[in-house]
């Protein structure tokens, strides 16, 4: 009979005090961590490639400055093998943090790196092993689908790597846990059932949580806090059964394992983000999950404990734990099948063609309504003919290889499903130019709640349109121009847009949800192109026309999906038509507002979308974008179109007059401001409610444009001596690193300007 001495009250205490320091170390340094790197994305910067380094080596500091002492000085064995125990697991935590280094876009390699790390930390430890019951298993893993369930019904799963990975990931993660949490640990708490449980328990507890804080990139480990620390109470219980079989371990690797698998496969790392904080998105859901698996590991730990942990308790027969596994994974496939996201949901890639058409002389083609409707039609047959012709080789083996694909023309390249080795093998190709990510939202279990405005009628006098002069405008409205807006969708049922939808089957296309009427659920699309168009009082052009496209139905795009609104515009198709054959290029609107960026972490690099704005130019269709909230900082105008010479660029600017300090700034942008600071508008509904940005700025400008060719239609098409008409009458403003552009836009001074061209 082993004998050991038993712990001292001074040794307990300093014991709770060092769980309690680790359990804090690992949950703040995971909270900071990810907070830092939210903050970074707010401004529109990436966090430094040693944020996660550091945030590993100060909570690994922090953590072993208590449980080393406690492994090696203490006199009673118990409170060593706790020491033991949480060293091991703060140590393993660390390395695994630091590979946080990995960019989340990057997700497959981060899985790959974390289960290297953590299968090698595990044929590290050291410790005695035992065997464990196949009963003992086969309840272990029906307790962690158990904890699982809820992400079957609000996750979804990547692609067939991914998965694939995320899986190894969660399994290598489970080995880890069964060397830190082996029979050294439990055997010094099996004398009594409430000590193994409650006393053991919780240093399996503090341990799960310091692996918790090492598993899965940013937010994902968030998720895994919740998860797995109250599994080791679970744990504690199993033990008790492995015991009674005859058996000497716990099995740590089937319960962990398996449940530290639904947040790493169900979930993207890239959509939590408090970019899509706002509703009900990704992080709604994660959050739900969690908070159900953390309630359902605590009541399977308390069952398990009455269960299996007892002194009277009996091993349940084989056929007991295994209708019990079988019962689980019922439910599991029900849950996921009936109320989840079935199927593989992985990224795709955006493939960048070498060759893109060349347009020069198109613009030679004139101005004028039907000089521009010549105009875009010739762009558009240009566009189409190169695409056709240089992709040939590349959809061949594509069909080859039986990889799903979507060509495209206005960027000549196609959106391909596959992972990171289609990736390395398209790049090789000589007619590539590059190979972007496009990242593809994974779907939710519900769409996000509707947003509403908290007024019910537009404003009298609203000081925006005041502000640039449009009530001084007379005898224009708009009349004859159609304004075409990208993002989240429009509602086509309010009342200041309902009247001048232009109509028929070519003026609505929605990527997203194939929704076949204007619809908006997010609001912000409705809100600025009522700013452009809109009736009653709220818009600059009422009298324009609009067609719409829902490029942004929630807020993390992708090159593919803005490049399907962007085709609809130059050349709108029927639904279900092919863009590349059933476009009507003279069905294109004349202006277009894009208060939307893409940015690298959807998938553009800064060029990824210039050919198609550019296209825009030569085709005499003019391209108005928003500069992007990420001011004051110079330099801050990086998010594709905002940069690009051809779009037209628009800062915002307050009722003081003044550029907001969320307006970007910086590399000869924006052209000039706008109103953008608490701007009233139509929201879904029938409703209006005040936003702020440079998205609230943009319209204006692309309304504007609309009074100006509806006053003298010689102007239609001809951007660069609208441009041009625009910046010569702005108002001027001050603002650091050109911040203001060539100032306020003035509608009435722009209209009077083109009224007295000749």
């Amino acid at each position: 009979m082993q004998r050991h001495t038993g712990p001292g009250a001074g040794a307990v205490v300093a014991t709770v005090f060092v769980g309690l320091g680790a359990t804090a170390a690992a949950v703040l340094g995971s909270g900071a961590g990810w907070v830092v790197e939210q903050l970074g994305a707010a401004l529109g910067t990436a966090s430094p490639g040693w944020l996660w380094p550091l945030v590993a080596v100060l909570a690994t500091a922090l953590v072993a400055a208590g449980a080393w002492p406690l492994a090696v000085a203490p006199r009673a064995a118990v409170i060593r093998a706790a020491g033991r125990a949480w060293l091991t697991a703060g140590l393993a935590a660390g390395a695994l943090t630091a590979l946080r280094a990995i960019p989340a876009a990057h997700h497959e390699a981060y899985l790959a790196a974390s289960a290297l790390v953590a299968g090698a930390a595990a044929l590290l430890v050291r410790g005695a092993r035992g065997a464990v019951p196949p009963r003992a298993r086969v309840l272990a893993a029906a307790a962690g689908l158990v904890v699982a369930l809820p992400w079957l019904w609000t996750g979804a799963l990547g692609g067939v790597t991914e998965t694939l990975l995320a899986v190894l990931a969660a399994a290598a993660v489970g080995l880890l846990a069964a060397r830190v949490l082996g029979p050294s640990l439990w055997q010094w708490y099996a004398s009594s059932p409430a000590l193994l449980v409650l006393g053991g328990g919780t240093v399996a507890a503090v341990a799960l949580t310091l692996l918790a804080a090492g598993t899965g990139h940013a937010g994902t480990n968030l998720a895994e806090l919740l998860v797995l620390p109250p599994l080791g109470y679970a744990l504690a219980a199993l033990y008790a059964l492995s015991l009674r079989l005859r058996g000497g371990a716990a099995p740590a690797a089937w319960l962990v394992g398996v449940a530290a698998a639904g947040p790493l496969a169900f979930t993207d790392p890239e959509e939590l983000t408090i970019l899509l904080a706002t509703g009900r998105d990704a992080p709604a859901w994660a959050a739900i999950a969690a908070g159900l698996s953390w309630l359902l590991a605590v009541l399977t730990a308390g069952a398990y404990g009455v269960w299996l942990a007892r002194r009277s308790a009996r091993a349940p027969r084989r056929a007991t734990a295994l209708v019990t596994a079988f019962a689980v994974v019922a439910a599991g496939g029900a849950v996921h099948a009936a109320a989840g996201q079935p199927g593989l949901h992985g990224e795709r890639l955006f493939v960048v063609m070498r060759e893109q058409a060349d347009l020069g002389g198109v613009a030679a083609l004139g101005t004028g309504a039907v000089n521009r409707d010549a105009r875009v039609a010739e762009t558009y047959r240009r566009l189409v003919a190169t695409a056709t012709a240089s992709q040939a080789g590349i959809r061949a083996a594509l069909d080859d290889a039986r990889l799903p694909y979507t060509p495209y023309y206005l960027v000549n390249g196609l959106e391909v499903a596959g992972g990171p080795e289609v990736r390395a093998w398209l790049a090789a190709r000589d007619d590539v130019a590059r190979v972007l990510l496009s990242q593809r939202a994974r779907p939710l279990p519900a769409p996000p709640a509707a947003s509403r405005g908290e007024l019910t009628t537009p404003p009298a006098a609203p000081w925006n349109l005041a502000a640039i002069g449009v009530p001084r405008v007379a005898g224009a409205t708009g009349a004859g121009i159609t304004v075409g807006g990208s993002d989240s969708g429009v509602d086509g049922r309010h009342p200041a847009l309902a009247g001048r939808f232009r109509g028929f089957d070519d003026s609505w296309h929605d990527p997203w949800n194939g929704t076949t009427a204007p619809t908006d659920r997010n609001g912000h699309g409705t809100h600025t192109l009522a700013t452009a168009v809109g009736a009653r009082g709220v818009g600059v052009a009422p009298g324009a026309q609009w067609v719409g496209c829902v490029n942004l139905a929630r807020n993390l795009g992708n090159p593919a999906k803005y490049l399907d609104c962007l085709q609809f515009m130059l050349a709108p198709f029927p639904p279900g038509g092919d863009p590349f054959t059933d476009g009507r290029p003279r069905r294109a609107p004349h202006v277009l507002t894009n208060s939307w960026g893409c940015p690298e972490v959807e998938g553009c690099d800064t060029g990824a979308l210039r050919p198609a704005v550019d296209a825009f130019a030569a085709a005499g269709v003019f391209f108005v974008a928003a500069a992007g909230n990420t001011g004051p900082r110079c330099g801050s105008v990086d998010a594709a179109p905002a940069p690009y010479p051809s779009a037209f660029t628009v800062g915002a600017v307050g009722d003081d007059g003044r550029v907001t300090d969320f307006s970007s700034r910086g590399g000869g942008k924006p052209d000039l401001v706008a109103p953008g600071a608490g701007i009233v508008s139509a929201l879904p509904g029938g409703t209006y409610g005040a936003l702020d940005g440079t998205s609230m700025a943009t319209p204006h400008v692309a309304g504007v444009v609309a009074l100006v060719w509806s006053a003298q239609p010689a102007l239609v098409g001809d951007v660069e001596r609208t441009r041009r008409l625009l910046v010569d009458t702005a108002v001027p403003v001050t603002g650091p690193c050109g911040g203001a552009g060539a100032g306020r836009v003035d509608a009435y001074a722009a209209v009077t300007a083109a009224r007295a061209l000749r």
